[in-house]
């Protein structure tokens, strides 16, 4: 029984981390005892960019900013390991977005700081449903709040999204428990977790003008405002996916026939802060659902795919939140589509195109984002290169338009 567990758990990492590599196999994976049943499994990915973008506002000291900048999107190594089939435990640490403007002489500053991403442990109550607790990526709300990084189709992750990234998380993980399964075709993850005190809005202060600030723990207190809860749902109508890990693919480049339907939901309560006209503090609560629709499939016999992906997600954060141009109080439609290119060779091309609209209740006005780009996959998405223009439009802001080449490798 147990040989049987670990050949399916190794089937579903192979399906989660090596989409439409033709060389990449099992990766590296290190056997603890003879038969394979006890091993531990490291994957590490890099991710480099070569980005322009004309439309750079001066710098602190007032000067004129390059258009052609480079920097290290994503540095990441991730360890799992099962000595038995009944648990498991994963560590994943790394950094983001390492360039000029935040790298420090000695590497000692927050920028060139590694940090955990993931530390869980997780017992399996039977081969259908687990539970377990940590720092953890088991997220609610939608399939791209759920997003592998390592598989993404377009350039990166739709950020609006990643919708607690930073308000009630460290970097899309919660600090919590989760429980999550599969009934057949029907995949649930369902989290409550801590709320993060220091967030984005750590310094901000809630002030008379009608608008929400998301500081609900750290000014009304944790037995108020200190749990978030999170679910997701989806439903496979072909293939079944892999829920080994969290981590949802982005584009199977052809190996699969996918088409699933899911919903998700993240709700905090008294997450926000409201100031009425006497400096008086309330709650509001966070709420924010999402459905969506992933198509992912093989057309005729050549080699070409198709993979196409829609999303309609309503955030409330509170009455007129705004945060920079990444987080309100609104609505969200996402789309986009991707077609891998027929041809019988190793090297696979894969155009696509995105877009975004978005409603914004505070500025009682949208913004829109559209990106054009293609995917060389050069051996699947182990060693692909990316390049995208992307145009975002926020309410009467004029267009930034930035063009962007990714280089990526993981292993």
């Amino acid at each position: 029984m147990k040989k049987i567990l670990f050949i399916t758990a190794l089937l579903f990492s192979v399906l989660v981390f090596s989409q439409g590599s033709p060389d990449y196999e099992g990766g590296l994976k290190v056997k603890i005892n003879e038969d394979g049943t006890k091993y531990f499994r490291i994957i590490s990915w890099a991710q480099f960019w070569a980005q322009h973008n004309s439309d750079r506002p001066l710098d602190a000291n007032g000067n004129e900013q390059a258009d052609l900048n480079f920097s290290l999107r994503r540095a990441r190594v991730l360890m799992y390991a099962q000595i038995s089939s009944d648990f498991l435990i994963l560590t994943h640490f790394g950094l983001n977005s390492l360039n000029a403007d935040n790298m420090s002489p000695t590497g000692t500053r927050d920028a060139s700081q590694l940090f955990f991403h993931d530390v869980w442990a997780q017992y399996n109550l039977n081969k259908n449903h687990a539970i377990g607790g940590g720092l953890h990526y088991w997220n609610g709300i939608s399939r791209l709040n759920n997003q592998s990084t390592l598989n993404i189709m377009t350039l990166d992750n739709q950020r609006q999204a990643w919708a607690t990234l930073g308000l009630s998380d460290q970097f899309a993980r919660h600090l919590g428990v989760y429980l999550k399964g599969s009934f057949g075709k029907f995949q649930y993850r369902v989290a409550i977790n801590e709320a993060e005190t220091n967030n984005l809005q750590a310094t901000a202060v809630p002030v008379n003008d009608g608008s929400a600030i998301y500081s609900g723990r750290r000014l009304l207190g944790s037995k108020e405002a200190g749990k978030a809860y999170s679910g997701y749902f989806d439903y496979a109508i072909f293939d079944a996916e892999s829920n080994f890990l969290p981590y949802k693919v982005g584009s199977y480049v052809g190996t699969k026939k996918v088409f699933n339907i899911g919903a998700g939901f993240f709700v905090h309560p008294s997450g926000a802060v409201i100031a009425d006209g006497a400096g008086n503090l309330s709650g509001e609560d966070v709420t924010i659902f999402a459905a969506d629709a992933f198509y992912d499939a093989p057309i005729g016999s050549n080699g070409g795919a198709i993979t196409a992906y829609a999303l309609y997600q309503n955030s409330d954060y509170g009455k007129n939140f705004t945060l920079g141009t990444t987080y309100e109080t609104g609505s969200l439609i996402h789309g986009h589509l991707g077609y891998v290119l027929p041809v019988q060779t190793k090297t696979k091309f894969q155009p696509y195109v995105s877009f975004d609209s978005r409603q914004i209740d505070a500025l009682d006005d949208d913004a829109s984002q559209f990106g054009i780009g293609t995917n060389i996959y050069l051996s699947g998405h182990n060693s692909k290169l990316t390049l995208e223009y992307q145009s975002l439009k926020y309410a009467q802001s004029d267009a930034v338009n930035t063009i962007t080449l990714q280089a990526m490798i993981y292993l």
